[in-house]
């Protein structure tokens, strides 16, 4: 059987059943020689992740990534062993702190589109796709926004919810890493555009994991806030963790989430909460020292069980 595809002719029996015919192969070597989809580059900074390490790559390949840098942290646990089962540019340095860190694992990087991913993060299917089809159309900004998507403790949240966007592919040429101690992120400079399609956050799977984050976060954050003039006054306390309640339960719809959502937006709220008073701690440690503690017994910085004699 011969069937007629114009200035090519496609022959099933020559070509194999499931092989790509003649003539498409042809005009793709065409188009790709007439409009050359720009190479992309993608990193992720890790440390023990091999619980979500493997989903991470896994989407990074199914993007289309040329090339994928990982920069590890000295993993104890098998987090470098599978990234390399997927690429072959994994490095390790100490960490350097989160802003640092992730123009080091940039750096590596050789062409001009990247794309970011933090390791326990993954494209979804669509958003894959989204990113080869903006490519192919030789984008006019220099950077693209992208829905986050996040795991609340036992369920994804849903569709309706506000996610939050992140810049996650850009130009590497006009992009560095901001400084923040935490919640360190790309820096643009340039126009951004949006894609829609959603990436995922497997990142706090339990309250108390989130819990434990939030804590962390916030001590973090002292000598950044104080540096730029924060106070974390009582009243501030007060009135500031409840409207980011409300922000998040209601504006963010949150409340679509049910209890999960309910759960997270208290959570948020005590970060905000947690963020104003350590500032307001530190302030009074700086102002007070230890001159309001007892003065008739000497505190102890770490604590060691007291002697017992044989008899006792």
């Amino acid at each position: 059987m011969l069937i007629d595809l114009g200035d090519a002719e496609y022959h099933p029996a020559a070509d194999g059943i499931g092989k790509t015919p003649a003539a498409v192969r042809i005009s793709s070597a065409f188009r790709e020689t007439e409009f050359p989809v720009p190479r992309l580059s993608a990193f992720v900074t890790t440390f023990n992740d091999e619980s979500t390490i493997r989903a991470c790559l896994d989407s990074l390949r199914g993007a289309g990534a040329d090339e994928v840098v990982v920069l590890d942290s000295f993993s104890t646990d098998r987090t470098a062993e599978i990234s390399r089962e997927y690429t072959d540019r994994v490095f390790q340095q100490e960490f350097l702190g989160f802003g640092p860190q992730k123009q080091a694992a940039m750096d590596r990087t050789t062409h001009e589109w990247v794309l970011f991913l933090d390791s326990d993060e993954a494209l979804s299917a669509s958003l894959q796709q989204e990113i080869q089809d903006t490519l192919r159309t030789e984008p006019s900004v220099d950077g693209f926004t992208i829905p986050r998507q996040e795991q609340m403790f036992w369920r994804m949240a849903a569709d309706g919810t506000r996610h939050n966007r992140f810049l996650r592919l850009f130009r590497r040429s006009c992009t560095h890493f901001s400084t923040m101690p935490v919640h360190a992120a790309p820096v643009l400079d340039g126009r951004a555009g949006r894609l829609m399609s959603p990436f995922y956050h497997f990142g706090e799977t339990t309250i108390h994991e989130k819990v434990e984050k939030l804590n962390g976060y916030s001590s973090g954050l002292v000598s950044h806030r104080l540096e730029r003039g924060g106070r974390g006054g009582p009243l501030r306390m007060i009135w500031y963790p409840p409207l980011v309640f409300i922000k998040q339960f209601a504006f963010k719809r949150q409340f679509v989430n049910g209890w999960a959502g309910f759960i997270a937006s208290v959570c948020m709220a005590f970060y905000a909460f947690l963020k104003c008073a350590k500032v307001f701690e530190e302030h009074r440690r700086r102002e007070h020292g230890d001159t309001l503690l007892p003065t008739d017994v000497q505190p102890r910085s770490e604590y060691s069980p007291p002697h017992r004699s044989a008899a006792a």
